[in-house]
């Protein structure tokens, strides 16, 4: 499969406020996939540098096969974006924001955008500055996924989403990529990365911690270890030879021991506490 996205040694600088640091990134056509960590990681320095909102330093970024500074507006014809706080025009009734964003790509989207605002009961007729946080967020949904994009980029889009809608999203970004599209979903959110996707790459301060499928990321030998001694309990993740464990173990008096496959907080928790 072709990369829909590929990220070479990226550099943004901000000065002395942290950007990112030689981050390298491929998505390929038809994944969904997981751009991890949390608020201050990097993760939307990256993707606006993708989308030409950010003048990068170094490094070089291929969208859809095209050049990401070169072919700017020839790429953001074919990305549906959803940022982490949409701001629309408070006067407007939604109907006209979501004819707005389909006439400023000169695409009719009205059956599409019908469909959508059904799936995910927006109410058109009311104005922006009526609207919750949520609905606001369901309106900016529509308005990324209604001209069927060849990629998805979603940036913290569950937040605000109450679980239903949040279900109901995920149903939408499946059916699309089932249909050919391709999907990065930037989240801080684990459970979203494991139901959902295929690959993952973990930031953390500006850089890249580690990138691999998340099958692999679960599979690993780490194991979670709770173990009771001389009246003391003591819970970590343990990733070495568990024979030398237990033979380290039996130095002491033990009343009680659990070892359990690592979970996917284990596991980010673990590659996150290490020093880069």
């Amino acid at each position: 499969m072709d990369n829909i996205i590929e990220i070479k040694s990226l550099t943004k600088s901000y000065g002395k406020k942290r950007g990112v640091t030689d981050v390298n990134l491929e998505v390929k056509e038809g994944e969904i996939y997981g751009f991890l960590g949390p608020n201050g990681a990097g993760k939307s320095t990256t993707i606006r540098s993708m989308l030409g909102f950010l003048k990068f330093n170094e490094g070089s970024i291929k969208i859809l096969g095209m050049d990401s500074v070169k072919n700017r507006n020839k790429i953001l014809k074919e990305i549906g974006y959803m940022p982490s706080e949409a701001q629309f025009y408070q006067d407007m009734r939604v109907s006209e924001v979501i004819k707005f964003a389909s006439d400023m790509r000169g695409v009719d989207c009205k059956e599409e955008a019908k469909r959508l605002c059904e799936r995910l009961s927006v109410d058109t007729s009311k104005k922006i500055r009526e609207l919750s946080l949520g609905n606001r967020k369901k309106v900016s949904i529509v308005c990324a996924m209604q001209h069927k994009p060849k990629l998805f980029i979603f940036d913290e889009p569950t937040s605000g989403l109450d679980p239903l809608v949040q279900s109901e999203f995920f149903e939408l970004i499946h059916e699309y990529v089932k249909e050919g599209s391709t999907c990065l979903l930037s989240t801080h959110v684990l459970s979203e990365v494991k139901n959902h996707c295929e690959e993952v790459t973990i930031m953390k301060e500006g850089k890249v911690l580690v990138t691999d499928t998340v099958d692999n990321l679960t599979r690993n030998n780490a194991k979670r270890i709770r173990v009771t001694t001389d009246g003391k309990i003591q819970e970590y993740l343990y990733d070495g030879d568990i024979n030398e464990l237990l033979l380290k173990l039996q130095a002491s008096r033990i009343e009680d021991l659990t070892i359990e496959e690592a979970s996917i907080e284990d596991i980010f928790m673990h590659y996150y506490s290490k020093e880069n």
